[in-house]
């Protein structure tokens, strides 16, 4: 019986294929040393024997001969060397990268946030992967199908992505006013966490990226009010004034009860006055002495009265220069009238 020649090849025409099985046509699925296997870059071959993946092929043109077969001819137990033809599977595996695959929580990621309590944090960004062990992927995740394309593993994929980002979230404990400095640093610890879940089906995660880590619309609320407050100085008792003010304009806006509304409504109005004297109050009474015509002593800094000749607090004496009661002027200790605003000292 005459051996026909037959080239086992894959021009991929796709950017979203996996694993092609070579369809064999005229010779059923028999190959014999007649043939023979082109693979091109970005891809390799596997041969499987009775449902075992035998050999390996990376690029490169291969003559179909028994001595290039050692885990095959071992299986087949060949007697032969190819004279009589041998029926198995040829399967193309891409070994390319496939890139701008696009991920995001579906769900928030739900973290303790020292600052804010218990919050809800979404993510999205994108990540990218490729057949690093053409064996264990093929054992693992193809079986037997005719192809294998990115979407029949891309959702498996995120969903691993978006386990080790939660878990990442978790054990950083960085506030979520800091997430977006630190989406690089997400980058790393995710990366080396998922890696060996990836190794385990034959894969390999060269690239992630997170693009942007979010908390829901009324925590970015309460930023803002934070923001707004820090004008006024980060105290507590001053954004404590303020929220109680909001609270009353809000109960002002109450249209159930008309005269509910203008009593609230009336103390809102002098309760906010009567607050924001307070909260000022402090400022005002940290003004310094110099203003009010005093002086500070030459010796220890402690405040003192303008005319003053000797320290209430350690007794220095102090110089002879004093300064106008009305003005705040500094004027000599002879100087019986202000040069600056001329009034009698």
């Amino acid at each position: 019986m005459a051996l026909f020649r037959l080239n086992i090849e894959w021009s991929d025409s796709s950017n979203n294929t996996l694993v092609y099985k070579y369809p064999f046509k005229k010779s059923g699925r028999e190959v014999n040393n007649k043939s023979t296997l082109t693979v091109r870059e970005s891809q390799c071959a596997v041969f499987v024997y009775k449902g075992q993946v035998a050999d390996v092929f990376g690029p490169g043109l291969y003559d179909l001969k028994t001595d290039i077969f050692p885990i095959l001819t071992k299986l087949a137990a060949w007697k032969y060397a190819f004279e009589t033809p041998i029926t198995l599977d040829v399967y193309f595996v891409n070994t390319k990268q496939f890139t701008d695959v696009k991920w995001g929580t579906q769900n928030p990621i739900m973290m303790r946030d020292p600052e804010f309590g218990v919050i809800r944090v979404r993510g999205f960004g994108a990540f990218a992967f490729k057949v690093d062990d053409p064996t264990v992927f093929m054992k693992e995740l193809f079986g037997t199908d005719s192809s294998f394309v990115t979407s029949d593993i891309v959702s498996y994929l995120k969903t691993m992505l978006v386990s080790a980002l939660t878990d990442a979230l978790g054990e950083s404990k960085v506030s979520a006013l800091d997430l977006a400095g630190n989406t690089l640093e997400f980058n790393e610890i995710v990366k080396r966490s998922i890696q060996s879940k990836f190794n385990e089906i034959g894969l390999k995660l060269t690239n992630l990226f997170i693009e942007n880590m979010s908390v829901p619309a009324e925590v970015e609320k309460a930023l803002d009010e934070r923001s707004k407050l820090g004008i006024l100085g980060d105290k507590t008792d001053v954004m404590m004034k303020v929220a109680a003010a909001e609270a009353m304009k809000d109960a002002a806006k109450n249209e159930g009860n008309p005269m509910a509304s203008a009593g609230v409504s009336i103390g809102a109005g002098l309760g906010m006055g009567q607050m924001f004297a307070e909260a000022f109050k402090s400022t005002a009474q940290s003004a310094p002495a110099e203003a009010k015509g005093g002086k500070k002593c030459s010796a220890c800094g402690a405040t003192i009265a303008s005319g003053a000749k000797f320290c209430s607090e350690c007794g220095a004496k102090q110089n002879a220069k004093s300064f106008c009661t009305e003005c705040g002027a500094e004027v000599e200790g002879s100087a019986k009238f202000c040069p600056s605003c001329g009034k009698k000292l």
